[in-house]
């Protein structure tokens, strides 16, 4: 099966579902024309498909290694990682100042689509990178800007995220890494993290850690914690790599999937450091990498189920069983619902982009506030989408999915971890109904507004569909008011069926949208027709189950759960 990047399908959506006008109309996208983002999603489509996508299944065959204390990249890596490099795409939404190319993030969140659609594993590394690359523009001093960016901008370095510790996940308060001053500016970087995407490789000149420490008496929790920029390698005067640092691989970890992407145990002893940002700020800079990841690990999941997808699609054409396998009633279901899935994440992940975009270049607190909402939607929802897609595949192949040679449970293995990292899905829906309704659910209700306006508009058109629809915004409308007045536990035990409920109703709307834009009777419409009518309709079960509250769960104790 060989992969094609969903170049038409997310240009479809950027021209008629979420549109990208107004951002290239502002001043600072400006040079974001039409003609320009065919051109960037017509070529990031060919790498993806003609560079990217041959790594894949041999990636998850030859996995990463750690050899001698290096850890060595699987096959064809390093040439692949090198063409990212050559055509600028790891700098695609970059500042200019320091060689990105400047683009809308709405941009980097299709690449990245296409880019795990063609090889997961591979498109971690220029992700944490870019991550790095955003937080080091928003918090870091001249210096290390100067120093740093223009390196990892071009792909000659690597950046990583090191906050996780054994004992300090969720709990990132827990952490116990240390950073003494040196005296000189610099700092002694001393612990252990574990779960570092890329630690460590052969293919780049340095890798640059963003390192979470804490410095001698500060408090404790999350209020005493700094961040700090701690390279492989120390720049020597010329910027070039030097003396090694005091750091090491430790281990890889042996995982379900993604085997060709190194998961790194890392020792920092007396590595040094340089401080990122404020002393005991270091949470409000890695948030800023976190919060790009959050939406991009979203496209992740939305690029594995299209790869998914489109392998169940050609071996549904090709089996035959009776009768080639996708005329029958099941299977055409099957895939028509991976279809209508796969483009309401994908449109919910590029509004939360333009909303990001528009924010950044108007300024304006209604976009920002958009852009948080959909934040935690779209990598929750996207993720989910991936898992299912994914599982969905395999069943399409009958019993040739279980077997490991078609590649199909590959996409199941690899992006499963995805509802799990850069904060769980739970922890997702918990920020959702929490931190992002305190402004009383305002963003929320102007959105379920432009929801319920558009529906309202459709009914000429598509009367049913859009009753659906409408009827849909408004009882989540109702329940997101009820859930306002309930306790913050209450509102934690039913927050992942409350969130997919939100997703669901965003995802009708955005197919609404798109049969508007085709018309009665088109490919669109029909596929519209099976989302808000097959799918959709699973939001009421989930607000059902989220009013539900939280004394029904603790009534069970935990002996009764042992019992």
């Amino acid at each position: 099966m060989t992969y094609r990047s969903p170049v038409a399908d997310i240009r479809f959506i950027l021209d008629h579902v979420v549109p990208i006008a107004p951002v290239s109309d502002t001043e600072l996208f400006a040079e974001a024309t039409p003609d320009m983002i065919e051109a960037i999603l017509t070529e990031a489509g060919r790498l993806c498909d003609e560079v990217i996508a041959p790594t894949n299944r041999s990636g998850d065959l030859h996995p990463a290694k750690l050899e001698n204390g290096v850890v060595r990249a699987s096959p064809g890596f390093k040439e692949a990682l090198g063409a990212l490099a050559e055509g600028g795409w790891v700098g695609i939404a970059a500042r200019p100042d320091h060689g990105g190319m400047g683009l809308p993030q709405t941009l980097n969140v299709g690449f990245n689509d296409m880019l795990s659609g063609a090889n997961l594993s591979l498109q971690l590394c220029p992700l944490l990178t870019q991550g790095q690359i955003e937080a080091l523009e928003h918090h870091a001093s001249d210096a290390i800007k100067d120093l740093y960016l223009p390196k990892l901008i071009s792909g000659e370095w690597s950046g990583t995220m090191n906050l996780t510790e054994p004992s300090a996940g969720s709990d990132v308060g827990a952490l116990r890494t240390k950073a003494e001053p040196n005296g000189d500016g610099t700092y002694a970087i001393t612990g252990q993290k574990i779960f570092i995407t890329w630690g460590d490789s052969d293919v780049f000149e340095n890798t640059c850690h963003l390192v979470l420490a804490r410095l001698p008496d500060a408090a404790p929790g999350t209020k005493g914690i700094s961040l700090f920029m701690v390279p492989k390698y120390i720049p020597d005067d010329n910027g070039k790599p030097g003396v090694a640092n005091s750091l090491k691989v430790i281990s890889l970890e042996h995982k379900l999937g993604l085997h060709a992407s190194p998961t790194c145990v890392m020792s920092y002893e007396g590595a040094t450091g340089w401080l990122v940002g404020a002393e005991n700020k270091g949470m409000a800079a890695m948030f800023t990498m976190m919060n790009n990841a959050r939406l991009n690990v979203g496209a992740q999941g939305i690029g594995v189920a299209e790869a998914a997808y489109q392998q169940a699609l050609s071996y549904a054409k090709d089996r035959v069983q009776f009768a080639p396998i996708i005329e029958h009633a099941d299977v055409r279901r099957m895939l028509a619902e991976m279809k209508a899935e796969i483009f309401a994440a994908r449109s919910i992940a590029l509004a939360c982009a333009v909303a990001l975009d528009m924010g950044r270049a108007t300024g304006k607190d209604g976009w920002e506030a958009r852009a948080a909402l959909l934040t935690p939607i779209a990598k929750a929802y996207g993720t989910d989408v991936g898992i299912r897609v994914a599982d969905r595949g395999i069943q399409v192949h009958g019993g040739m999915g279980f077997i490991e040679e078609t590649g199909a449970a590959q996409y199941a293995r690899d992006v499963r971890v995805s509802a799990i990292y850069e904060g769980t899905n739970g922890i997702q829906a918990m920020d959702l109904v929490g931190r992002k309704m305190m402004d009383d659910g305002a963003a929320a209700c102007r959105l379920l507004q432009e929801v319920e306006d558009e529906a309202q508009s459709a009914r000429g058109d598509f009367p049913v569909l859009a009753e659906d629809v409408w009827q849909a915004a408004e009882a989540l409308r109702e329940h997101t008011e009820w859930m306002l007045k309930q306790g913050m536990q209450d509102r934690f035990a039913g927050a992942v069926p409350y969130l997919d409920a939100f997703a669901r109703v965003l995802g009708g709307y955005y197919h609404l949208r798109a049969a508007m834009a085709e018309g009665r009777n088109s490919a669109r419409g029909h596929l519209a027709a099976v989302y808000i009518r097959r799918l959709m309709p699973l939001y009421a079960a989930g607000l059902l189950e989220a009013r539900e509250g939280a004394e029904g769960l603790y009534a069970l104790s935990v002996e009764d759960l042992g019992a």
